[in-house]
């Protein structure tokens, strides 16, 4: 487990909640540092096999030397593909920790945090070709105002959106330093708050997180085993409605209830825990960033 990449949160909650087969199949959605795989594959026996997924190139340097472990360098929303492609339909359980590595936050170059000037990227997949910096130059005020008001929960979305499309005529907003300064003016509140969540939305649009996510949830009535358990980390509150409303109501429309239908939909995934596990506070003093994790767990019935 490289620790220095990345230290694994809810780490014993996660494994006690996979109720772990010694020779069962198990998926790690976001291999990252290791730290969950390291302790998921300590409970496999011989026969037993982890298939690890991550997009991010850095993350197969943390791969360990063994035979049970398959890496597929892929996004997760193309799980069920890579599974096949690799012979294997059903699988024991799955975990996915959607946080961003704390390699990814220090790595200044990304362009994943504001404490660094570097180019705006926030690309997880270096092979996409998409970046911050096309959001923030191509997309509209319309577009900038919805993904900051839903994806950072920005106070102002609309002044901001609205300063961008303004200053990008004049100004290169590139480089993370040039973007701060351009939208320095509209700025609310504590300045490192309210750049941590328009840089969270920028992040979750570059890479699609949302879009993502809801292919994953969609693909696990698919390649879980019935009894089979998944578990989801999320950090924010977009992501954890979205886990919470699938694995409740096996779909993502909220739409009330109509009494006058009669047909019951077939249900396939059920909740383990009706409220979200959180750090303990023995956690949250060895790793603050566990602050905003919630893990929800589901079963396959």
């Amino acid at each position: 487990m490289n620790e220095a990449y990345h230290i694994p949160v809810l780490l014993d909650e996660v494994i006690e909640n996979l109720n772990i087969k010694p020779n069962g199949i198990y998926v790690d959605c976001t291999f990252g540092g290791g730290g969950h795989s390291r302790m998921i594959l300590e409970k496999l026996g011989e026969n037993g096999r982890l298939v690890a997924f991550d997009q991010d190139a850095d993350a197969r340097k943390n791969v360990p030397a063994d035979d049970r472990v398959l890496f597929v360098p892929q996004n997760f929303r193309h799980l069920q593909r890579f599974l096949k492609l690799n012979g294997i339909e059903k699988v024991d359980g799955l975990l996915a920790d959607l946080g961003v590595s704390s390699h990814q936050f220090d790595e200044g170059e990304r362009g994943f945090s504001t404490r660094y000037d570097a180019p705006m990227d926030m690309r997880m997949d270096q092979r996409q070709t998409k970046t911050a910096y096309d959001v923030v130059s191509e997309y509209s005020e319309q577009q900038l105002h919805k993904l900051f008001e839903q994806y950072g929960e920005v106070t102002n979305a609309k002044t901001l959106a609205r300063t961008i499309v303004e200053v990008r005529k004049t100004t290169s907003l590139k480089t993370i330093n040039g973007f701060k300064a351009g939208v320095s003016g509209v700025v609310k509140g504590n300045p490192n708050k309210y750049f941590a969540q328009v840089f969270q939305a920028l992040r979750i649009e570059v890479n699609d997180e949302m879009g993502a996510l809801k292919e994953l949830l969609v693909q696990l009535p698919v390649v879980l085993k019935p009894g089979a358990r998944v578990a989801i980390i999320t950090f924010h509150s977009i992501e954890d409605r979205l886990v919470k409303v699938y694995f409740r109501d096996n779909s993502f429309d909220l739409s009330e209830d109509n009494p006058f239908t009669m047909s019951e939909k077939e249900v396939t995934l059920k909740p383990v825990n009706k409220k979200p596990i959180v750090a303990s506070q023995q956690e949250l003093k060895r790793n603050p960033r566990s602050r905003s994790a919630k893990l929800r767990v589901a079963e396959r019935v």
